[in-house]
C-alpha cells in the first residue's frame, strides 16, 4: 500500500510500546520520517532501533513525560513542524470510582487529554499553513462504552471525541484532517498487565468469600 507519506514527517506521542508503536513503524513503512517519544531515553532509544532496523525510514526520538505543560513545551522546543500528528500516550488503572481521588481524575485529564489539546495547539498552525496535515487522536471504544473499573479513564476517551470533531470542524476546507480512532481491547503490554491485576483482584476477592 503506498499512502504517499514519503517526504511527510510524523510524530506520535507514547510511541515506544504497543500501539503507539505499531503506528509509528506503519508510518515508518510507508516512508514517512518519524519521530518517537516514550518517558524514558532507554525505551525511546530501543524504539528507535528497532523501527529504524525495520524499514528505510529516518527516525529518532525525543524523551518527554507529556503529562504537564513543562513537559509538553519541553518536547516542542526539540520536535520542530510535522506533518502528521498521532496523539496516542494515555494511562488507564483500574479502581472502583468511589476509591478514585481528585488526584487520579486530573492526572488522567492532563495526560490523556490536555497532551493532545496541547500538541495540537502547537502544532496545528503550520499544518494550516502549508495546506496539508493529519491529526488522529486514539481514542477507545471505552470512550463509548465506559468500563465501570475505569470510569476516569472512559471521560478521557470521550472527551478525546468531543476534542477532535471541534478541532476539525474549525479547519474545515484547510487541508487538514483531525479523527479519532476508538480501537478495543488490544494484546499489548500494558493489556496485558491491566488483565493481569484485574485476574489477581477477582481472584483475591473470592477467596476473601470461601
Amino acid at each position: 500500500m503506498d499512502l504517499k507519506l514519503r517526504g511527510k514527517r510524523a510524530f506520535v506521542s507514547g510511541s515506544t510500546a504497543g500501539i503507539g508503536f505499531s503506528v509509528a513503524l506503519g508510518l515508518a513503512s510507508e516512508g514517512a520520517e518519524i519521530v518517537i517519544n516514550g518517558r524514558t531515553d532507554a525505551k525511546v532509544r530501543d524504539a528507535v532501533k528497532r523501527i529504524a532496523g525495520a524499514t528505510m525510514a529516518t527516525v529518532s526520538g525525543i524523551p518527554a513525560d507529556l503529562g504537564s505543560a513543562a513537559g509538553v513545551e519541553g518536547l516542542l522546543g526539540a520536535l520542530g513542524p510535522v506533518d502528521i500528528l498521532v496523539n496516542n500516550i494515555g494511562i488507564f488503572e483500574p479502581k472502583p470510582f468511589l476509591e478514585i481521588p481528585d488526584a487520579d481524575w486530573v492526572r488522567f485529564f492532563d495526560t490523556n487529554v490536555m497532551s493532545g489539546v496541547r500538541l495540537s495547539r502547537a502544532l496545528l498552525p503550520n499544518m494550516i499553513d502549508q495546506g496539508w496535515g493529519r491529526i488522529i487522536f486514539i481514542s477507545s471504544e471505552s470512550g463509548l462504552n465506559i468500563p465501570i473499573e475505569m470510569v476516569h479513564y472512559g471521560m478521557t476517551k470521550t472527551a478525546q471525541l468531543a476534542i477532535s470533531r471541534g478541532i476539525a470542524e474549525s479547519v474545515a476546507g484547510t487541508g487538514v484532517t483531525v479523527n479519532a480512532v476508538l480501537p478495543g481491547p488490544t494484546r499489548s503490554e500494558g493489556a496485558i498487565g491491566f488483565l493481569e491485576k484485574i485476574a489477581e483482584e477477582r481472584l483475591g476477592h473470592q477467596g476473601s468469600r470461601d
